[in-house]
């Protein structure tokens, strides 16, 4: 029996229709319902001919959505309306009984505990492969010396594998966040029901353990209206994205003619319609832009959620768009990151190393007759010093320097730290057991 008599508003339909961004949870929907339609077989709601033929035609349905031949109808409110609706083509009324036991509101959150596991999933491989990749580059280049920044001026050297591998343990954190977010989501909300459960003696430790939960909400009320996970999600995915965007910004900075640190090749950078000379770092400035996004996406579903009264509202409706977007979002900013690195290189090492000693501890650099005093009051840069030096020493006029020294014996300089953690090339080689372990645990 029906409660309403007229059809909806034309206006009121589109801005209910979901549709168009919730049938990315058509894989989860469709799994979840094969798992609650054996639960169902096995109180006897369904007899063993029936949840065969549910069975079958849950699974073309998903042979449909993968292949991309389900065709979705105007009336299609939501993705679930379009799987019952396809399922009663197939075996006919049915598939009526497969909302036996279930409300929307169980089954959208159980969808979308699915997705957010799934999608952390993915997050973790990807950060994985970045950090293969600056770990790779980092043993690559344990000793190249460069300058270390604070304020973005020139402060005390450092290596390029050290430098890297800043952005390695920023990645090893996100992995873990994402692990948390996973594990938020893997308690099962199905069986709740609409707020309150359901009279049904299902068993919801099966149908979870069937689905890959680790346990089952404890209150029915938490159950539908909890969308903490999501926020666990996108919180990791903000953090993840913001620290992309810190090696993106250095990118863009290392390869500008200013500093000629390092350049990007060809396949990831653009060139401009009009100067003929250009190569733009794009792929390192969108790495920053996406970033916000990102944020946004985590901030628009805190803003749905917060003050709602329990249980369910139709704003929760709106945590789809801003999930999908951030997860896309971050999956292609990975992607393009466990690539990006790859290409990066000095033109020219020496060259590359002599820039390097740009700040270095005052008392080894200035020599002879200098005044360390009105040097730092000066704020003078330490090669600036030492190249001064050297043009005095070239034009005769000895400052208590060995002729035979030049810019790269600086370099063991940089080793003087000896503190965990600090800069050293050794560092790179001997801690790569307990790198590995972080990059298999992310």
């Amino acid at each position: 029996m029906a409660r309403f008599r007229e059809e909806p508003d034309p206006r009121f339909w589109r801005l209910n229709r979901s549709i168009d961004f919730d049938r990315a949870l058509a894989p989860y929907d469709v799994r979840q319902s094969r798992a609650h339609a054996a639960a169902l077989n096995r109180i006897g709601v369904i007899a063993d001919d029936e949840l065969a033929r549910i069975d079958s035609g849950l699974a073309e349905i998903a042979d449909e959505l993968e292949s991309g031949s389900f065709e979705f109808l105007p009336a299609d409110e939501d993705i679930h309306m379009a799987v019952e609706r396809r399922l009663g083509d197939l075996v006919g009324p049915l598939a009526g009984k497969l909302h036996t036991g279930r409300s929307r509101n169980d089954q959208v959150a159980t969808d979308i505990c699915l997705a957010v596991m799934d999608h952390a999933d993915r997050a973790r491989k990807l950060i994985g492969e970045v950090m293969e990749i600056l770990l790779a580059r980092a043993r690559e280049h344990d000793a190249w010396a460069m300058p270390g920044y604070t304020h973005l001026q020139r402060a005390q050297p450092v290596y390029l594998g050290h430098h890297l591998l800043a952005y390695f343990w920023m990645l090893s954190r996100d992995g873990e966040r994402f692990a948390a977010a996973h594990r938020a989501a893997s308690v099962m909300p199905l069986g709740s029901g609409a707020l309150a459960g359901v009279n049904w003696e299902i068993d919801r430790r099966a149908v979870a353990s069937e689905l890959g939960f680790t346990d089952v909400t404890p209150n029915s009320l938490d159950g539908t209206s909890n969308r903490d996970f999501v926020l666990d999600y996108l919180s990791a995915a903000s953090g993840c994205a913001t620290h992309l965007s810190r090696l993106g910004s250095e990118l863009v900075i290392w390869s500008s003619t200013e500093f000629g640190f390092a350049k990007l090749s060809e396949p990831f950078t653009s060139g401009s319609s009009i100067m003929p000379q250009k190569q733009n770092p794009d792929s390192a400035e969108l790495l920053r832009a996406k970033a916000p996004r990102v944020i946004g996406d985590f901030t628009t579903l805190l803003g749905v959620m917060h003050a709602l009264p329990l249980t369910y509202g139709k704003d929760m409706q709106d945590d789809k768009e801003p999930t999908f977007e951030a997860a896309d979002t971050l999956s292609l900013a990975l992607a393009a990151t466990s690539i990006a690195p790859q290409p990066v290189r000095a033109d020219n090492n020496d060259d590359f190393a002599v820039k390097a000693v740009a700040q270095t501890r005052l008392a080894y650099v200035v020599t002879g007759n200098a005044d360390v005093d009105s040097v730092v009051k000066a704020g003078l840069a330490g090669l600036t010093l030492f190249l001064a030096q050297r043009t005095a020493l070239e034009a005769g006029d000895p400052v208590g320097i060995d002729p035979g020294r030049d810019e790269l014996a600086f370099f063991p300089l940089i080793y003087w730290p000896v503190v965990p953690g600090a800069p050293k090339p050794a560092v790179v080689i001997s801690s790569g057991s307990k790198m590995r372990c972080c990059i298999s645990s992310s």
